[in-house]
């Protein structure tokens, strides 16, 4: 993104397809970076076992297709620290969720974009979390804002790739 710094974190997300998918359109949109943390897979990671590792690469490069080499990615084993360090430099902490109660959540939507674009400034971690759980409470005071994509039908959430893609798109046009 042009004008704004986004850095994705993905925390506990069980698919290796929706991580390429993610790293794919983060790729797209100029991502910073991508930060792994809980138990999301991660491409080439050293904690399992070779043949594990081969199976887990080859299912987020399905998706990814080449951009898991492009688009700045690793592991943080204490997320919670590093957000706080992001913070430090000026980052607002953003989760991606819905169907929440909280006074910090804001719609991503056309109509509010001039009031988004003066709370998230031009430095911005997105926070991912679990495809069916949502971000984990533990993130909750961490945040500073949480943003939330209007559904119209009858689900009651978007897939977690599909959502960033929508949320990325929706930074992307605040500049």
């Amino acid at each position: 993104m042009k004008s704004m710094k986004v850095v994705v974190v993905l925390n506990n997300i069980r698919s290796a397809g929706n991580v390429g998918s993610i790293l794919r359109t983060s790729e797209g949109f100029g991502v910073e970076a991508v930060i792994f943390s809980g138990y999301t897979p991660r491409p080439d990671d050293e904690r399992i076992l070779p043949h594990l590792r081969e199976k887990l690469n080859k299912q987020i490069e399905k998706t990814a297709l080449g951009a898991e080499k492009l688009v700045k990615n690793y592991s943080s084993h204490d997320i919670i620290s590093e957000l706080r360090e992001f913070k430090k430099k000026g980052y607002v902490v953003a989760g991606l969720e819905n169907n929440i109660e909280d006074k910090r959540l804001i719609s991503l939507c056309n109509s509010n974009f001039p009031t988004l674009k003066k709370r998230l400034g031009e430095r911005v971690v997105l926070v991912l979390g679990e495809e069916v759980e949502g971000i984990n409470y533990s993130f909750y005071d961490i945040i500073d804002v949480f943003l939330e994509i209007p559904m119209f039908g009858e689900k009651e959430s978007f897939n977690v790739s599909v959502a960033a893609g929508i949320a990325l798109f929706g930074l992307s046009c605040l500049y």
